[in-house]
C-alpha cells in the first residue's frame, strides 16, 4: 500500500513538474510571432555547439581557398547585420564536401558544403540559404527542438510509471516504445518540417533587409528540387523536411507577400 501511494505521489509530482516547466518555458518569439516551448537558454546551447563545431571540422575540413571563404563571408555579412543579434559572433565557413547541404549551430557558426555553393548560380541564391540558416537561430528552433525532446522523454517516462504501477506492469516497456514512436511521428517530425518552412519565411525577410532579391530563394530551391529527384527520399510524413513542391509554393507566397 505504501509503495503504491509513493508511486502516485511521484506521478503527481512529475506531472506537476512537467506542467510548471511547460508554463514557465512558453514565450513569444519576435521573429515568428508565435509562442513556443523553450526550457533551455541560447547560451547553454551555444556552449554545447562549440564542441560540436570542433568535431565537424575535424571530419569535414574547411575549404583551403581563401577566395571561396571570403565570398561566403561577404554574402553572409549583411544578413548577419540584418539579424540584429549582437550577442552572437556569426561566422560562415565553406566545408570541403560535395553534399548539397548547409547547417547552423546555436553559437552562430554556419557550415556551407562546397557542393551546395557550386549549385548556386548567384550571390543572392547563396544568400537565400544563409538567410534560412540564420532564420533557424532567430526563430530559436534549436532550443525549441531540444525542449520538445526533453518534454517528450518526460512524457514517456510518466506513462511508463503509470503503467508499471498497475495491473499491466509487464507492458511498460512496450508502452514506452509505442509512445516514443507516436511522439516522433506526431510531434517531433511535424515540428521539424514546420521549422524548415518557418526558417524559409524568416530568411526571405532577412534577404529583404539585407538588400538582396528574395526571389532568388525560389529559383534556388527549384534547382535543389531538380537535383534531388535522382535521390531516394522518404515521404514527407517520415521526413524532417517538407516536400519540395510544398516548400517552393510557400516560398513563392513569402516572396509575393513582402
Amino acid at each position: 500500500m505504501c509503495g503504491v501511494c509513493n508511486a502516485r505521489l511521484s506521478r503527481r509530482g512529475l506531472l506537476a513538474g512537467l506542467t510548471a516547466v511547460s508554463l514557465a518555458g512558453c514565450s513569444e518569439n519576435a521573429a515568428t510571432g508565435r509562442r513556443q516551448l523553450v526550457v533551455v537558454s541560447d547560451s547553454q546551447l551555444a556552449e554545447m555547439a562549440d564542441a560540436s563545431w570542433a568535431q565537424i571540422v575535424a571530419q569535414t575540413p574547411a575549404v583551403r581557398d581563401p577566395e571561396v571563404q571570403a565570398r561566403l563571408a561577404r554574402i553572409g555579412r549583411p544578413l548577419a547585420l540584418a539579424a540584429n543579434r549582437p550577442d552572437l559572433t556569426w561566422s560562415f565557413t565553406v566545408l570541403e564536401s560535395p553534399e548539397l547541404n548547409a547547417f547552423v549551430l546555436p553559437n552562430g557558426r554556419v557550415g556551407f558544403f562546397r557542393g551546395l555553393l557550386d549549385l548556386a548560380r548567384s550571390d543572392d541564391e547563396v544568400g537565400s540559404v544563409l538567410g534560412h540558416e540564420i532564420g533557424h537561430i532567430l526563430a530559436r528552433h534549436p532550443a525549441e527542438r531540444f525542449s520538445h525532446q526533453l518534454a517528450a522523454q518526460a512524457g514517456v517516462t510518466l506513462a511508463q510509471m503509470v503503467v508499471s504501477s498497475g495491473e499491466n506492469a509487464e507492458f511498460a516497456d512496450e508502452v514506452g516504445v509505442a509512445l516514443g514512436l507516436g511522439t516522433q511521428f506526431g510531434v517531433i517530425l511535424p515540428y521539424a518540417r514546420h521549422h524548415e518552412l518557418e526558417a524559409d519565411r524568416v530568411g526571405v525577410d532577412l534577404m529583404r533587409k539585407a538588400g538582396m532579391d528574395p526571389a532568388a530563394a525560389v529559383t534556388f530551391w527549384e534547382r535543389m528540387a531538380r537535383a534531388a529527384r535522382s535521390q531516394d527520399r522518404p515521404p514527407e510524413v517520415l521526413s524532417t523536411h517538407p516536400a519540395d513542391g510544398r516548400r517552393i509554393e510557400e516560398l513563392k507566397a513569402a516572396v509575393a507577400n513582402g
